[in-house]
């Protein structure tokens, strides 16, 4: 069989189903890994594929989707024999079938800069194998992509590279990429001979989402999940029926699919309804599109963005949520610093990894009982995929429209045999996810993220800024500055970044805060300067001291920030205000 003039036919082309969770699902192998049965259990695996080949297929995987994460962790003999094996099982199973043996390689894990490398190698293996047709799947971007699809063509010019993306059903992948992006632009690669997406969703989902997607210029293939699964105990239920699936693929097909198949819970009875289905005539309908849609609800106005938008300088103060339900202290402190001027208040997201009230919903409180414009950090530690995007939709209904968005400190190590970080994202890719959910949005979120102006090797922060840009950061609040080498690196910022900048400010409030700040804290440098200045200073004579010490920064970083970012120490809100007082009289702010 050749696939291009199958598909030049305009005859859609089926798959087979989802080898993992069927393997699964056989006596004695839940909880396996189904890849390594290609080495110790062939004959199953054999089976397997015999009968997704009778149900109808025209096209089966060779077993070996994690073979690249094996190769990624070093085990390069390992993963070679998986593919090795794999790619012989399912050749010689197919060669009883006029069916096609597809390489099915995963997605490599992690972000890694090797990616390109890694599928290089193993396209080479399948190759040496004697397997030309490929495909990439499951994928949450498109991380060497372009060096495997140019690989294959240079060692094979006549094989085949379908490369296929996860999206959930608003079309966003795990890593916040937009499923369309994605695939508009690896279907203009050369050596890619069609896109699409599987896994992640139904079947209706994904017919959904088809029906949003443009015109692209090569075949597009969907492959969803039999549906959406159930557990039970220590099994996994997928209990989408056969014959809707079927007839779910025969309107994919309907609507534009060239290619189809099954992924995680479809059977050979799910494959099988499907070739009955598609064996039926199938006439491909237009693009459906909605009709009859509400208005949508006009532009809300951000004042912190319409601010530096006319030159103004900004004046964040941040203030730490509080450690209980006693929110007195923190609205009176408030409503103190926009009294003393500051334009917005910065809440963190439980700091050092300590449970405190959620910034995101003291923002909106904020905002909608005292009128003070807040700017909420939102760390990647503790929310997936789902709950990222429920917050921000959120945060935009109650008109918060700013968020600094930090990779977050690791949850201290004496609470980590009962809680557990979650990172779906650093803070890169979750900007990027939220520039791209924008799009859905009637006010745009501005993003702004962290610049440590501390760090040892400051050239690879400035890199790190550089790509938070590029990734819809419109700008950076800094760590402080209170030594020679962080002003030297503010400078340095200024002269590469384009977005606005707020210069960190925090006021050492004794020698003994100073020497902390050194030795415990991550991203603090206190020069031995200030250190010394602190010593033998009561507390009113220390204060009088930070606020000197915080005006003559703020002097100094001026002509290399758009405003400043003050960091208040121990709740002293009345020291901030005295500092904003004194920036006031100096014409700063």
């Amino acid at each position: 069989m050749d696939i291009r003039t199958h598909l030049a036919q305009k005859r859609p082309f089926l798959f087979d189903g989802a080898m993992g969770t069927w393997y699964a699902a056989q006596p004695g192998r839940t909880g396996q890994r189904c890849e390594l049965a290609n080495l110790d259990h062939p004959d199953e695996i054999a089976a397997i594929h015999r009968a997704y080949l009778d149900s109808g297929c025209q096209a089966v995987k060779t077993n070996t989707f994690s073979a690249g994460a094996d190769l990624a962790r070093g085990e390069e003999a390992l993963s070679h024999d998986i593919i090795r094996t794999g790619c012989a099982i399912a050749l010689e199973a197919a060669s009883h079938y006029d069916a096609l043996v597809f390489a099915d390689l995963g997605p490599i894990p992690g972000d890694l800069p090797n990616a390109g490398d890694l599928y290089r190698t193993q396209a080479d293996w399948f190759l040496s194998a004697g397997v030309t047709h490929f495909l990439l799947e499951t994928l949450p971007d498109d991380n060497g992509v372009a060096q495997l699809a140019a690989h294959l063509k240079a060692r094979c010019p006549h094989s085949f590279l379908l490369v296929s993306f996860a999206v959930d059903a608003a079309g966003v992948t795990r890593s916040g990429r937009q499923g369309v992006e994605l695939l508009t632009a690896v279907s203009q690669l050369p050596g890619v001979d069609a896109v699409g997406c599987n896994c992640v969703c139904g079947p209706h989902h994904l017919l959904s989402y088809l029906r949003t997607l443009p015109a692209l210029p090569c075949p597009v293939s969907i492959m969803p999940n039999a549906g959406y699964p159930t557990v039970l105990g220590r099994r996994t239920f997928f209990q989408g029926q056969p014959d809707y699936f079927a007839g779910q693929l025969a309107q994919l097909v309907q609507s534009g699919a060239d290619i189809v198949g099954g992924c995680c819970g479809t059977t050979p009875d799910h494959i099988a309804a499907a070739a009955r289905a598609l064996a039926q005539p199938v006439e491909q309908s237009p693009t459906v599109t909605a009709a009859g849609e509400a208005p949508r609800r006009a532009p809300q106005p951000n004042p912190l963005w319409d601010k530096f938008q006319v030159g103004k300088r900004v004046v964040a103060v941040e203030l730490d949520p509080p450690a209980d339900d006693d929110l007195s202290f923190f609205t009176k402190g408030v409503v103190e610093l926009q009294q003393a001027g500051a334009d917005i208040v910065t809440i963190a997201d439980c700091p050092v990894g300590r449970p405190r009230a959620d910034s995101s919903l003291l923002a909106c409180k904020v905002r909608r009982e005292l009128g003070v414009e807040p700017l909420p950090h939102m760390a990647c530690r503790d929310r997936n995929l789902n709950a990222t995007k429920a917050l921000l939709l959120g945060l935009s209904m109650e008109g918060v429209h700013n968020v600094l968005l930090v990779t977050g400190d690791p949850v201290p190590a004496e609470d980590r045999s009962e809680v557990k970080s979650v990172f779906n994202f650093n803070s890169r890719k979750l900007a990027r996810y939220v520039s791209t959910l924008n799009e859905q949005l009637t006010t745009p979120f501005r993003i702004f993220g962290a610049l440590n102006l501390n760090a040892h090797n400051f050239d690879v922060q400035l890199r790190l800024a550089v790509e938070k840009e590029e990734c819809g950061m419109s700008g950076f609040l800094t760590q402080p500055v209170l030594s020679a080498e962080a002003l030297e690196n503010l400078k340095k910022a200024r002269s590469v970044l384009k977005g606005k900048i707020l210069g960190g400010i925090f006021p050492v409030v004794s020698h003994r805060n100073a020497c902390f700040l050194n030795n415990e804290i991550s991203g603090m440098r206190v020069c031995d300067e200030i250190i010394r200045l602190y010593e033998g200073r009561d507390r009113e004579e220390a204060e009088h001291l930070a606020v000197t010490i915080s005006a003559r920064i703020a002097q100094e970083i001026s002509p290399y920030t758009d405003g400043f970012y003050l960091m208040t120490p121990f709740r002293r809100v009345a020291l901030m205000t005295r500092i904003m007082e004194e920036l006031k009289s100096s014409g700063l702010m």
